[in-house]
């Protein structure tokens, strides 16, 4: 009895615990239908079908003629659902996919039709519903693609799967690429235009409806379109030029390379404007081959050297404290200061000379004597001046990086009553970048407004203007107009009388500018080991500057390592061709065509196509004698003219004419020729209108 008393316990706690488990699962499941219902269908369907980003197209870079230096090129990846609804009936699979097959051989050739064939049937066998069929495809090849039988089918044409992926593209390749700079996710800090102004640039992302298909793929739901399109990026006007930057970019790395050089910059920029035509910046790799790693330009804040000289002579003049033809005497080039530093000279024959002259020759002893001699009892004066020019702060440019400046003063712990101040006045013992000196320069060459240099323009989207950009103030005036004109003589004459005059010098426009050769640390071993930068700094045409330029060539270990040698030729090969291609600054003033200007030469001809050509050039002629004025008549209301006639048998005049031109006439007149100078004829041997037998000689000289 006891026994059977146990048993039934047992069953009956075992049946009551079935019963509560039961009971328990029915109201979790009553909890889940009706109570999260709305929880857990939200989150199945999350997990099947979700919307996901679609990148939209990254704006263009364009220059400041239009071409496009960077853009952004869409690639596709097509996939193929071959269980979709057009090709549910194996009848419409069979007729279509030998077709598909062979348009796909034929189109890229990498497999045969048959090969293609076997790839579709397997794929249809498999029931896969996202075959990829090609990766990386062009938009012509999509366009023909979809020209396909089978896509082309409007039952059909849905089983092609479209993914849009855009690639950025740089269609000058490494020209200006590190100022173009890129977008990379993995990079915190913004390279470039890419970085700087990713904002407007990256554009707005679509929408998608993805489903999730076996094997963890995601595929669209809508194969036609997406549920939320993507806005493009707006595009970014920059201030390059294309054919200016290939000027400079080839100019520099034909120098590093001469010079076995280890890096180097140049910068061009507009005077009035502050905008930056070109910058390049190369680096010597492992493998001796340059490539832009690094934009010196903008980031590399050390010693200037040399060019700053025009900062410490602007100061000693702006303050009264000597004139351009005070005397200093340059100690022969090598000058020891009391308990600071000795001080030399390039050149050691410097003796007594100008201020102006020590400029020109580019004197360390002159500068750091006038500079510590009228600033020891009180370099606060000096340093106040260079604090006014703004010289210690950054330039806030539009592309991130740039280098901090730093320019010492007597509260500082590195400042050294005996050494700092005269080291200051050759460019040493402060930082600054080469762009940050350039604009300095530029100020001289902008009558005393120095501006922030600009590398954008303007915004656009869909062809308007969102945004625009000017440069911007940094000082309205350096110096008084006195000392600007003083300043922009002796920079003149470091061109046409100093040590540049053999390098840069022009007859057919003018420079001003200063060079620069530093010493610069090397790392951790300071300047035990002998490294020097070479820098070129100025503007051009120096009569009415249209250009400002900044050359900089850091370590040449082949050849010489002076300024004048290794940066003159760089900025001589970029100014000349600069010169040459803008033909704002290289024409001569147009010829006032009115009151008595005389008439162009012209040979015999059609009269009535001549007359045309004026009408065209707005020039009206008087067809009266060339001495018409002389007669009395009234030549204010066009130009007297006068066809040009030759008398048979009489030497012709051919002065005023174009070589070519003079030995047409002489020629067919049956004269011999000699020739002398380049030009126009401006004289010849024989009088025109004199009778000599066919045949002689007659000399004109071209000038």
């Amino acid at each position: 009895m006891k026994i059977r008393t146990n048993i039934l316990l047992r069953v009956y706690i075992a049946f009551g615990l079935v019963v509560l488990f039961s009971f328990a699962v029915v109201v979790q499941l009553c909890r889940v239908q009706f109570i999260q219902g709305a929880k857990w269908k939200a989150k199945a369907v999350n997990m099947t079908a979700q919307y996901r980003d679609v990148e939209a197209a990254r704006g263009n870079i364009f220059s400041v003629d239009g071409s496009l230096l960077a853009t952004s090129v869409p690639e596709y990846e097509l996939h193929m659902d071959m269980l979709g609804a057009g090709l549910a009936i194996d009848s419409v699979f069979n007729d279509n996919v030998e077709v598909l097959a062979a348009g796909l051989s034929q189109l890229y050739g990498d497999r045969t039709p048959r090969e293609y064939t076997r790839l579709l049937r397997d794929a249809r066998k498999d029931g896969s519903r996202y075959q990829l069929l090609r990766r990386r495809v062009t938009y012509q090849e999509l366009k023909k693609i979809r020209e396909f039988p089978v896509f082309k089918n409007r039952k059909t044409k849905n089983c092609l799967i479209v993914l849009q992926q855009n690639k950025r593209i740089l269609p000058f390749h490494a020209l200006a690429a590190r100022t173009i700079g890129y977008k990379n996710e993995n990079i915190k800090n913004p390279v470039g235009l890419e970085g700087a102004y990713s904002s407007y640039i990256n554009g707005e992302n679509g929408r998608r409806l993805m489903q999730r298909i076996p094997g963890g793929t995601w595929m669209p739901v809508n194969n036609d379109e997406d549920e939320i399109p993507a806005k493009d990026g707006a595009d970014i006007m920059s201030t390059i030029n294309v054919n200016f930057q290939e000027i400079a970019q080839a100019a520099l790395l034909r120098q590093l390379d001469s010079s076995a050089a280890d890096h180097g910059c140049v910068v061009l920029m507009e005077v009035a404007t502050g905008e930056v035509r070109a910058i390049a910046n190369f680096t010597r790799s492992k493998d001796n081959t340059f490539k832009e790693s690094f934009n010196y330009a903008i980031s590399n804040a050390i010693d200037p050297g040399s060019t700053f000289k025009l900062v410490s002579y602007m100061t000693l003049l702006d303050q009264h404290k000597l004139d351009t033809n005070t005397i200093v005497n340059a100690e022969g080039g090598k000058y020891k200061f009391p308990k600071g530093p000795t001080i030399t000279d390039t050149e050691h024959d410097n003796y007594e000379m100008t201020v102006k002259k020590a400029f020109e020759e580019s004197s360390n002893v002159a500068a750091a004597k006038l500079v510590y001699g009228h600033y020891k009892d009180n370099p606060w004066q000096f340093i106040n001046k260079l604090y006014s020019y703004h010289l210690n702060d950054k330039l806030q440019l539009q592309i991130p990086g740039e280098g901090r400046p730093v320019i010492k003063n007597p509260a500082n712990r590195s400042w050294n009553k005996y050494y700092t101040l005269p080291e200051m006045a050759y460019g040493y013992e402060m930082n600054l970048t080469p762009l940050q000196m350039l604009a300095f320069y530029n100020s001289v060459a902008n009558n005393g407004k120095m501006i922030a240099p600009i590398f954008v323009r303007e915004i656009r989207r869909m062809g308007s203007t969102i945004e625009q950009f000017n440069a911007r103030v940094i000082n309205e005036k350096v110096c008084s107009d006195a000392t600007l004109g003083k300043v922009k003589s002796m920079l003149e004459g470091v061109v046409q009388e100093g040590n540049c005059k053999r390098v840069i010098k022009n007859p057919r426009y003018t420079v001003a500018g200063k060079t620069g050769t530093a010493q610069v640390a090397d790392g951790t071993k300071g300047y035990k080991v002998k490294k020097y930068q070479a820098s070129f700094c100025g503007y051009f045409p120096a009569d009415h500057p249209k250009y400002s330029m900044i050359v900089v060539v850091n370590n040449p270990t082949r050849g010489s390592y002076l300024a004048a040698k290794v940066a003159g030729p760089i900025f001589r090969e970029i100014a000349d061709k600069v010169y040459a291609n803008d033909m704002e600054i290289n024409q001569p003033s147009p010829v006032s065509l009115v009151g008595n200007t005389s008439m162009p030469k012209v040979k015999q001809g059609n009269l009535k196509a001549l007359k045309h050509v004026y009408t065209k050039l707005g020039v009206k002629p008087l067809y009266a004698s060339a001495d018409a004025a002389g007669n009395g008549v009234d030549t204010s209301n066009g130009i007297p003219f006068e066809d040009t006639r030759y008398k048979e048998g009489t030497v012709p005049t051919v002065t005023g004419m174009g070589l070519s031109d003079a030995l047409y006439v002489l020629g067919n007149a049956g004269y011999k020729v000699t020739v002398r100078g380049s030009g126009m004829v401006t004289t010849q041997s024989v009088t025109g209108g004199s009778l000599i037998p066919k045949g002689s000689r007659i000399t004109i000289e071209l000038q």
